[in-house]
C-alpha cells in the first residue's frame, strides 16, 4: 500500500486497510478462530473491536469476536455502559470482570503498570481457555511495539518487543496485536472520525510513565516519521520471537 493512498483516504478507511493487511500478511486470524478482544474503554482497544467486526469480509474467513474489560480496583473511568452499547452495535458480545489488582499486592509493594500488566494477563488466559477462545486479541499498536523493544533494549539489555503473533506452550491460546502495523496518531484520527475519543478512558498511572519518555526519544531521532517506524518494525521482525512459556 503506497503512502499516497493512506494520505488521501479517510481515517477509518486506513484502519481498515492496515489491519487488514496485518492479518493476511502475519496470519493472525484463521478460519474458525475464536477471539476474545481485552477492551480497557481507550481509544486502542475500540479501534481494535470495531476494526474486526468491519473487515470480516475483507478477510474472508468465519470467526467469532467478543470482548471482556477487567475492572480494577483503581480505575473507574472507564464508560461501560457506552461501550458496551458500542460493542452491540457491532454484533460483540462483551462481558466485564472485576480484578481487584491493588488489592493482590503483598505489604510494603507499590503499584506499577508491569504489576497491573502482569494480573490483567493472567486474567485475560484464564478466562479465555475456561471459554474455549483461542485467541486474545490486544490493541497495542506500532509506537507500542517500538517502545517496548528500545526499553527492553536499555533497561534490560534485550533484544525483545511484543510480536505480534505470540503462541503460548502451556496454554492452547496465542496473543495477536492486529493494530501493530498503525502507528498511534493514525488511530487518534480514526477514533476522533467515529467519535469514539469523547468516552475513551485513561490509566492514571500511565501518565508519567517511563514508556511517554521514551515515545520522545523515538520522535527525536526517527523525525516521528511512519515510514522509519516501519522500518524499524521490519528489521526487529526478521528476529522475532514467536512463542512464550
Amino acid at each position: 500500500m503506497g503512502n499516497r493512498f493512506l494520505r488521501r483516504a479517510g481515517a477509518s478507511e486506513v484502519v481498515r486497510k492496515l489491519t487488514t493487511k496485518a492479518v493476511l500478511e502475519r496470519n493472525l486470524i484463521a478460519e474458525g478462530d475464536r477471539v476474545l478482544i481485552a477492551v480497557s474503554g481507550g481509544k486502542d482497544s475500540t479501534v481494535l473491536a470495531w476494526v474486526l467486526a468491519a473487515i470480516r469480509r475483507a478477510l474472508k474467513k468465519n470467526y467469532t469476536l467478543a470482548a471482556i474489560h477487567i475492572s480494577s480496583d483503581f480505575c473507574a473511568c472507564c464508560k461501560k455502559a457506552a461501550l458496551s452499547t458500542r460493542l452491540a452495535d457491532w454484533g460483540i458480545p462483551f462481558r466485564d470482570l472485576f480484578v481487584p489488582i491493588i488489592g493482590r499486592l503483598k505489604e510494603g509493594e507499590k503499584m506499577n503498570c508491569y504489576w497491573c500488566s502482569t494480573q490483567r494477563r493472567t486474567e485475560l488466559l484464564k478466562y479465555a481457555v475456561e471459554n474455549n477462545f483461542n485467541k486474545i486479541a490486544l490493541g497495542h499498536h506500532l509506537d507500542d511495539i517500538i517502545e517496548t523493544f528500545f526499553m527492553n533494549m536499555t533497561a534490560k539489555g534485550e533484544l525483545t518487543a511484543m510480536p505480534m503473533l505470540l503462541a503460548y506452550r502451556k496454554y492452547p491460546v496465542s496473543l495477536i496485536r492486529p493494530l501493530g502495523y498503525l502507528e498511534e496518531q493514525q488511530i487518534i484520527a480514526c477514533a476522533g472520525e467515529m467519535g469514539l475519543l469523547s468516552a475513551a478512558c485513561t490509566c492514571p498511572y500511565g501518565l508519567h510513565s517511563k514508556r511517554r519518555e521514551m515515545r520522545k526519544r523515538i520522535a527525536e531521532f526517527t523525525g516521528n516519521s511512519g515510514a522509519v517506524k516501519r522500518r524499524i518494525l521490519r528489521a526487529m521482525s526478521s528476529g522475532e520471537r514467536g512463542d512464550e512459556a
